[in-house]
């Protein structure tokens, strides 16, 4: 008896002498600090809060996007739930700068905005949340040239609600 509690206090004595050493050397941090947040006025805030596609595209990049067949967006043709409606976009297109997701018919379009840095691959994936039947939007930025592409999602319960 008096051997196993000898033990434990052996161990108990080591461990904290280990987890002493550790936090005073610096192996293990004391504190952890968040990463540090981007600039806010990078933030597209107007682009954010417009209602229409077209409007949107424009105030996030400043141009029209042209239909590409060279983005690829996978997301169900009937979403069950409209609060939680998975999709993924992908392209071929070269030097991709950006890819945002836009909601036609959500009181605002533009649901997500992705800037992708040099030599990632151009892969994004998201849940969206759509009130109701309506075009899914994927805009694309390559080379300086806004793509992009649709595919309608009919939506049989509302995600805000419904």
């Amino acid at each position: 008896m008096i051997d196993q509690r000898r033990r434990g206090f052996l161990k108990g004595v080591l461990g904290a002498g280990v987890a002493g050493f550790a936090l005073g050397s610096g192996i293990v941090p004391l504190r952890v600090e968040a990463a540090t947040a981007p600039d806010a006025s990078d933030w597209p805030q107007k682009a954010f809060r417009t209602p229409d596609v077209d409007e949107t595209i424009s105030e996030l990049y400043g141009m029209e996007a042209t239909e590409s067949d060279q983005i690829t967006m996978d997301l169900p043709t009937i979403a069950q739930n409209g609060a939680v409606v998975p999709v993924t976009v992908e392209t071929a297109l070269p030097n991709v700068t950006s890819i945002a997701l836009l909601v036609a018919k959500n009181p605002n379009a533009l649901a997500a905005y992705f800037d992708i840095p040099d030599g990632t691959l151009p892969f994004v994936s998201n849940r969206l949340k759509m009130a109701e039947t309506t075009d899914v939007v994927a805009v694309v930025i390559s080379d300086g040239k806004a793509y992009k592409a649709t595919q309608n999602v009919k939506v049989t319960v509302g995600g805000c609600g419904g």
